[in-house]
């Protein structure tokens, strides 16, 4: 009897102190099973209704108190055999997206590639972008991107907010463009 109540505390408090964790406290987990992807999503995030799903948008969730706050997940075609390095280093295909951003000279937005990096999660490649948007005259976004192929599509995670906030969330926000992963199941 003893050995169970001294187990069943045990319990209680590993996921106690798991819920404290700063790297996984605070933080809710999306899966897709219909595309097959998955991420953390910090709490009090909602979801958005996406308006032109054609476009490629899967999924939109924005903070519910800084609005300007945001991830989404985009799914474009790509050839049914490319894998992610096809496509480039991941400087290369940093510099190609922020081409397609600053490619509108009437949209006011400006695309800086601050790093590009490679990592690997079940022996599958996914590239890690940062970039600082400018949006018009004074105003600043600075977004991460993971990047990942599988099965002739090509998924993009991106999570927003505005340079001014950067500093106070750029942890956390790592921390949830990391989780991005294709779901195994």
């Amino acid at each position: 009897m003893i050995k169970r109540l001294i187990s069943f505390l045990l319990i209680v408090l590993t996921f106690s102190l798991a819920s404290c964790s700063p790297t996984l406290g605070g933080l809710q987990r999306y899966t897709d099973a219909i595309d097959g992807y998955q991420f953390l999503y910090p709490n009090g995030w909602m979801p958005v209704e996406v308006q032109n799903a054609s476009e490629g948008v899967d999924v939109v969730y924005r903070d519910f108190i800084e609005r300007t706050e945001n991830l989404s997940v985009i799914i474009s075609k790509v050839g049914e055999s490319k894998e992610l390095s096809d496509l480039g280093t991941p400087t290369d295909v940093g510099y190609r997206f922020m081409k397609m951003v600053n490619q509108s000279p009437d949209s006011g937005r400006n695309a800086e590639l601050i790093s590009a990096e490679k990592r690997e999660v079940d022996g599958k490649d996914y590239y890690i972008l940062e970039y600082q948007v400018k949006l018009g005259e004074d105003q600043y976004r600075h977004n991460l991107a993971s990047v990942v192929t599988n099965n002739g599509k090509l998924f993009t995670f991106n999570i927003s907010t505005t340079e001014s906030r950067w500093d106070s969330v750029s942890e956390l926000f790592r921390i949830v463009a990391n989780s991005f992963s294709l779901a195994s199941y």
